[in-house]
């Protein structure tokens, strides 16, 4: 099918899309990378008269050091994310994560901000920025705020992020050195989403935890934090009993939906299996840091 007919704008700056984005009101959608709405706009699901691409907005692009933090701009691309040093460097579990995000032809298009803005359960971008501790900058027309990565996502497509908003960055604290990551992802096949995912961000003092984030991809109608495995290994060394309760407890939070990729069972089984590799890997690499 192709699309219904829309009108197409292409701003040059933020200010300029804002101000598209409030004349037009309900009938404009917001152009990414297109991996999400072209899609659903052949099938007739979506419908904008009006298509705003922030493509050309350079503000939006980038990825600096700022103190403590790592900035990337919302429409950075995926390519970019898994080809810069500097994030291989401060934040490899980023990296990691982007690399494994469907396959090279969509990460040259695909942007980290249209991943976080969609709110699909499906994405990779929502489990690791709850692991990284990460804030998003979102700019509407009373200003910008700031709001953590953790709680930013509601439901099934549904974030914090208002009507005539635009998420324009994304802020991430440098972990400290010595730190550990990983993130381990079962699909299918190249280019599809996760049967089940786990993100894992660690630091360690000696052979013990002293600080750990665990986030679950697609096993719930949002990405989950896996607080009670987080509990359950903190101040602990880790071994394999303690890794199969922490899957325990990670499973214990799934509420998967079936479908090609598994039922619930198997889904659930898998989430455990992803956090038990993530969790080992990430404090074999915390303790060779």
């Amino acid at each position: 099918m192709i699309t219904s007919h829309f009108e197409y704008h292409a701003p040059r700056t933020v200010p300029e899309a804002l101000k598209l984005l409030g004349d037009l009101g309900e009938d404009a959608k917001l152009l990414a990378g297109g991996h999400s709405l072209l899609p659903m706009m052949k099938l007739r699901f979506a419908e904008p008269a009006h298509l705003i691409d922030l493509g050309k907005i350079g503000e939006l692009r980038g990825i600096a050091e700022a103190g403590n933090e790592i900035h990337i701009g919302a429409m950075t691309t995926e390519h970019e994310i898994v080809n810069s040093s500097l994030l291989a460097s401060k934040v490899p579990l980023l990296v990691e994560g982007a690399a494994l995000i469907a396959d090279p032809q969509v990460r040259y298009k695909g942007t980290i901000g249209g991943d976080i803005s969609h709110g699909d359960p499906g994405n990779d971008h929502p489990a690791l920025m709850m692991a990284l501790d990460a804030s998003f900058v979102l700019k509407g027309p009373g200003g910008s705020r700031t709001v953590k990565a953790d709680g930013y996502f509601l439901g099934l497509y549904s974030t914090l992020l208002e009507p005539g908003e635009i998420l324009t960055q994304i802020r991430i604290p440098i972990p400290a050195a010595g730190s550990g990551c990983a993130y381990q992802k079962l699909k299918r096949k190249t280019g599809d989403y996760a049967t089940a995912a786990t993100a894992v961000q660690m630091q360690c003092k000696g052979a013990k935890v002293t600080q750990v984030s665990i986030a679950l991809t697609n096993v719930a109608s949002t990405a989950l934090r896996a607080r009670d495995a987080e509990a359950l290994v903190m101040g602990k060394s880790i071994d394999d009993a303690l890794l199969n309760e922490a899957a325990r407890l990670a499973m214990s939070i799934c509420e998967p939906m079936p479908d090609q990729r598994g039922d619930e069972e198997y889904k659930r089984a898998m989430c455990g299996e992803m956090t038990r590799r993530a969790l080992k890997l990430a404090y074999q690499r915390a303790n060779q840091a």
